[in-house]
């Protein structure tokens, strides 16, 4: 399963900026208090840190794995979690928000379009009227351009991390990334080796505006740098804003 093993390194390699970078940007633009749901939680950091700035948050990933990590964090920062388990194409089994996320460009390991669109209909009919979707996704140009060729390499006393990127075939604009984890088992006296594939997609900001068109949403604002920098194509990453209308 995704994330099995990866959880953990996940969380200890993860540059903890780009936390306070995404809740920034969410801070801005939820309402203050807010009932908010966090799509792809993983850890739970950035659930933290929502709550810790008085959102009602849940947090919601599919990987056991990551939500064991989230309840640890949130149990270390003294605050009640509150995680569940679940697919973001089926939102079924929740309530209605005044806010939902989705970061760290989880929406591009739905490798389908048809899944991309329902999980927006999901979300659409999740958010309150009035309601916003916050989420972030890489780019064509980090797909085509960054990500190929890509390589970094992490080693400390009892454990190495192997991370390669190549140009995906199974779609347009479309990245693999090898990945292969050695931690040593002091019991053997030897590494045992992970290994996971990891599939991403991601389309022309003309096709996204479609696809949330098609599922309910008018109003659609995509920036850069958080927010912080008007739309440019040939950047890293993209980060929209979508309104329910009230």
């Amino acid at each position: 399963m995704i994330y099995q093993e990866f959880a953990q390194f996940y969380d200890d390699l993860f540059e903890p900026t780009m936390y306070d970078r995404w809740a920034q940007y969410a801070i801005e633009r939820f309402p203050k208090a807010g009932k908010i749901l966090d799509l792809a939680c993983g850890t739970g950091r950035l659930v933290v840190l929502l709550t810790q700035a008085g959102f009602d948050v849940t947090g919601s990933d599919i990987s056991e794995d990551m939500l064991a990590l989230a309840s640890d964090h949130l149990i270390e920062a003294e605050l009640q979690p509150n995680l569940v388990q679940a697919d973001m194409r089926d939102l079924s089994e929740f309530t209605t928000y005044d806010g939902i996320s989705c970061f760290d460009d989880s929406l591009c390991y739905l490798l389908k379009t048809s899944d991309l669109v329902q999980t927006f209909q999901e979300v659409y009919h999740h958010l309150k009227p009035g309601g916003k979707f916050l989420f972030d996704v890489i780019s064509p140009y980090q797909t085509d351009v960054v990500y190929p060729g890509y390589m970094y390499n992490y080693q400390d006393d009892d454990r190495a991390f192997l991370w390669t990127s190549f140009a995906g075939e199974f779609a347009p604009h479309s990245v693999e990334h090898e990945l292969s984890f050695f931690q040593y088992n002091a019991t053997k006296q030897a590494f045992e080796r992970y290994e996971e594939l990891h599939q991403e997609r991601t389309y022309t900001v003309e096709d996204y505006r479609q696809f949330l068109l098609r599922s309910g949403f008018t109003d659609v604002k995509v920036t850069t740098d958080f927010g912080k920098e008007p739309f440019q194509n040939n950047v890293k990453r993209w980060f929209f804003e979508c309104v329910k209308e009230g």
